[in-house]
């Protein structure tokens, strides 16, 4: 089959590409960077150069297509998320439907099932509706947790201070993903082929923080490394000290941090545990880790 993706040669796509083409489908890979064009040719995918804001040339990259998948991908200079996320919803659904796409694949998150949701979730909320209102296209919505890979962004904060943290604390539940198990959810979704519109929760592991830095700190042999709770105002501070905006901070981070030890942001991936796909658990990503660590 003929599958345009959306997300460059992100923490997916590297992943899921050659997937797709050794199953032999027809991959079209869409990125805003010119320069990743010839990494796409070597992974035997076609590049489609432009950007996602731009509703005509989307059209283009999905017509002939029998499956698209899409995610939102990061806008770190916007000053509103919610309504860029929101946006580029309502532009992917417009040309899915102006291209005739049978199948999409719609990159979601947990917490999308509330329209109120914390952070990013409840524009999540409202992309999965745009795109259930395309009536002769079927949708499943791909809802992961907390994507390991960001785990490699507490190095210097481990390296320098032997401690790992977030604004809740060491006793909170986190829903974690490996970027992989997305990828392997995507392209069976993508190879058996679904209908209606569904849902389907990608969550390899669900941890504490305390386990957490348990786990990690005994991969990269520092038993003693601990979880911090950090308050919002000095989490949010430390961030923008590493070049975070504030909305990127607030959306992401904070907020999130909010909902998970308010209880809220798991209340309905909990009553669907059981239905989740996930299959690399967290201490095989911990030898991940520390090779990167140690490098």
């Amino acid at each position: 089959m003929k599958i345009t993706l959306t997300g460059s040669l992100g923490n997916i796509n590297q992943y899921l590409i050659p997937q797709l083409v050794t199953a032999g489908h027809q991959v079209t890979v869409i990125s805003q960077q010119p320069e990743r064009a010839a990494a796409m040719t070597a992974l035997g995918a076609t590049a489609a150069i432009g950007s996602v804001k731009d509703r005509v040339f989307l059209q283009q990259a999905f017509t002939g297509a029998d499956i698209v998948y899409t995610m939102i991908p990061p806008d770190y200079a916007a000053r509103d998320l919610r309504a860029y996320i929101r946006a580029t919803g309502e532009n992917y659904a417009a040309a899915i439907a102006q291209a005739g796409v049978k199948y999409v694949v719609n990159l979601s998150a947990v917490g999308a099932h509330d329209a109120a949701g914390a952070g990013p979730a409840g524009a999540s909320h409202d992309v999965e509706a745009m795109l259930n209102t395309l009536a002769d296209t079927h949708t499943l919505h791909l809802r992961p947790g907390m994507f390991y890979s960001n785990f490699y962004g507490a190095i210097p904060l481990i390296k320098y201070q032997q401690l790992l943290g977030n604004n809740f604390s060491g006793d909170v539940e986190m829903a974690l993903t490996h970027p992989a198990d997305i990828a392997a959810a995507a392209a069976k979704a993508m190879n058996r082929l679904f209908t209606g519109k569904q849902v389907q929760y990608v969550v390899s592991d669900v941890k504490t923080g305390d386990e957490l830095a348990s786990i990690l700190g005994a991969a990269i042999a520092m038993p003693h490394l601990s979880w911090t709770a950090f308050s919002d105002e000095a989490l949010l501070a430390s961030l923008q000290q590493n070049g975070f905006s504030e909305e990127m901070a607030m959306v992401y981070m904070i907020e999130i941090g909010i909902a998970l030890r308010n209880n809220t942001l798991l209340s309905h991936f909990r009553q669907y545990r059981e239905q989740a796909y996930g299959e690399i658990r967290f201490s095989a990503f911990a030898e991940e880790f520390a090779k990167t660590y140690m490098a």
